[in-house]
């Protein structure tokens, strides 16, 4: 799993890369991978969760206590449990996004999975997406799951992010280029 390791780095990482490794040696990489994006989604939707998890004003003991309950309410369990409790006694759980983050991109190289964001003005239909999909996968060469990201401020066309690369095709980015062309020729 030596290589996994240079992937994800920092303190994160490293809480990231063991967790894999325990998971990989569970066969439960995908079921411990759903209950920290369930735990990473409540963190984000619920402001006194990300509260919690940030302020140092909570002790180690006091986020422990609390951990039980939220993981019960929050139906995570087992290997993701004993990690998230972990975490919380080793007052690390402000870099719990972090760590998740690291987890899934762990999971996604080994699975031959590379995430991609979308972002467009609008829903796009089914048929829409599925061409931007296929697109993506012919570029890329592999499995592309893609996260779409509506932002109306890009007027129309597409933003795509695709690993670390990026292409801006939105037709507020054309706009910009335009006015300043024109005020370099005015």
């Amino acid at each position: 799993m030596a290589q996994e390791n240079t992937i994800v780095s920092g303190v994160a990482g490293r809480y990231a890369a063991a967790l894999f490794e325990l998971a990989h040696e569970a066969n439960a990489i995908d079921s411990v991978g759903g209950e920290l994006d369930r735990f990473d989604a409540a963190i984000r939707q619920n402001p006194d969760m990300e509260r919690f998890v940030r302020s140092p004003v909570f002790s180690a003991e006091d986020q422990e206590k609390a951990m039980g309950p939220i993981l019960a309410n929050l139906q995570i369990s087992g290997l993701s449990a004993n990690f998230l409790k972990l975490v919380a006694a080793k007052r690390r759980l402000f870099a719990v996004h972090d760590m998740v983050r690291a987890y899934r991109t762990l999971a996604d190289k080994q699975k031959g999975v590379v995430r991609a964001q979308v972002t467009v003005a609008e829903q796009p239909s089914e048929k829409v997406l599925g061409d931007i999909k296929q697109a993506l996968k012919d570029v890329a060469g592999e499995m592309v799951e893609v996260d779409v990201k509506v932002d109306p401020a890009i007027i129309g066309g597409i933003v795509v992010k695709l690993g670390s690369k990026m292409v801006d095709a939105s037709l507020r980015t054309k706009l910009n280029g335009i006015r300043t062309a024109m005020k370099e020729v005015g």
